[in-house]
């Protein structure tokens, strides 16, 4: 098939969503198929052949980040032209209500399209106040596509508009699986290593609440190491040094995933604002006993056939249950191995392999889907 891909948010600054785009294009790709990403870039920001830019993007607070969006007549203009010269055989639309290519795209339709949505949100009032524009929209689309059941929750809730498939985000987890130790973030059994890794100057990766519960963890593990990583300001970096924890820093790919499987406990301690754990599948698959929050997102990601969980959960928001989750990991050292051999199987599962044919055939399902509602020509592509 021929794939148009969009991806509404900037490539400057690469986030999970961004993430998922050039991974699913890679991972399509590897599958035998053609596929063009549109996404905004500025001029400077080297990005893959296949990527085509849609010009610089502006920062706007969404889904309680900030996010960096291209709209305007320019954008409508390059979304026009890319979907005429692409001739798609299905165009997948990301995150079509942010105010940016993807919703541009959704309108401008001219053939089978899908879209699949990765907010998560109790509330929203960007949604609220763009239904009458978007749920049109929502409504045509041949596919929808939620990346976890809280997802789907998000659009059924606010614009009574229902996911036609749940598919989880993909991970590439070999990377992880093979990522070997790195001996600055081991820990030992007298002093062991609690690691967190994000967009840390954002409230919501719960940043406040890790740092709260070091007083609580340390009564019990008085060496016990708090190693914090990712990209956030000098004033986040200067609280969390006075609150007793190793400022590590911002890791690249690789940095990232070593990281991950040198510490004995990653946690995820996140407040709010989250669809899927694509952190913690990635964190399970290089082999760290896995603390999160009990926000649907993460709940539904560590959930294993059993009925049971791949990672250890504490209530969202809550210090206290935070450092009581950590504690009987580092109590129990055999529980907390048998926790992450239970995490290595359950990322298996969210894997590109498994994942890419399970969005491949909804492209399929939207192509005849289109064909039977808005008949135009399209090309045979019942078969690999």
């Amino acid at each position: 098939m021929r794939i148009g891909i969009v991806c509404p948010y900037s490539l400057d600054r690469p986030g999970g969503v961004q993430l998922h785009v050039l991974d699913l294009a890679k991972a399509l790709m590897d599958r035998g198929h053609e596929v063009s990403v549109l996404a905004p870039a500025a001029k400077d920001t080297p990005v893959p052949a296949y990527v085509s830019s849609a010009g610089r993007s502006v920062p706007i607070r969404y889904n309680g980040s900030t996010a960096r969006l291209t709209f305007g007549l320019m954008a409508a203009s390059r979304v026009r032209e890319w979907l005429k010269l692409g001739h798609f055989d299905v165009v997948h639309l990301h995150e079509p209500g942010a105010p940016s290519l993807s919703v541009i795209a959704m309108w401008a339709r001219v053939g089978p399209t899908v879209a699949t949505f990765h907010s998560s949100q109790s509330e929203s009032v960007a949604m609220r106040l763009g239904k009458p524009w978007i749920k049109p929209g929502y409504e045509e689309l041949d596919a929808r596509i939620a990346v976890s059941p809280s997802a789907a929750a998000t659009i059924r809730d606010h614009l009574r508009v229902q996911a036609t498939h749940i598919i989880p985000n993909g991970v590439d987890t070999s990377r992880y699986v093979r990522a070997r130790s790195d001996k600055r973030w081991e820990g030992t059994r007298e002093a062991p290593t609690i690691g967190i890794l994000g967009r840390l100057d954002e409230p919501r990766k719960g940043l406040e609440d890790l740092l709260a519960a070091i007083p609580a963890v340390r009564a019990r593990h008085p060496h016990a190491r708090f190693l914090v990583a990712g990209r956030f300001s000098d004033r986040i970096a200067a609280k969390a040094a006075r609150a007793g924890a190793e400022v590590v820093g911002e890791l690249d790919e690789d940095q990232k995933a070593r990281f991950m499987a040198s510490v004995d406990i990653y946690c995820a301690p996140n407040t709010g604002g989250e669809s899927f754990g694509i952190v913690l599948v990635e964190a399970m698959a290089a082999g760290a006993a896995v603390v999160a929050s009990d926000l649907t997102a993460f709940m539904d990601v560590s959930t294993i056939a059993d009925g049971g969980h791949a990672a250890a959960h504490h209530a969202v928001g809550d210090p206290a249950s935070l450092a009581a989750r950590i504690n009987e990991l580092l109590d129990d050292p055999a529980g907390r191995e048998e926790l992450a051999e239970r995490g290595r199987e359950c990322a298996a599962a969210f894997d590109w392999s498994n994942v890419a044919p399970r969005v491949e055939e909804t492209y399929r399902d939207a192509i005849r889907m289109d064909a039977e509602f808005h008949p135009h020509p399209t090309k045979d592509v019942s078969t690999p």
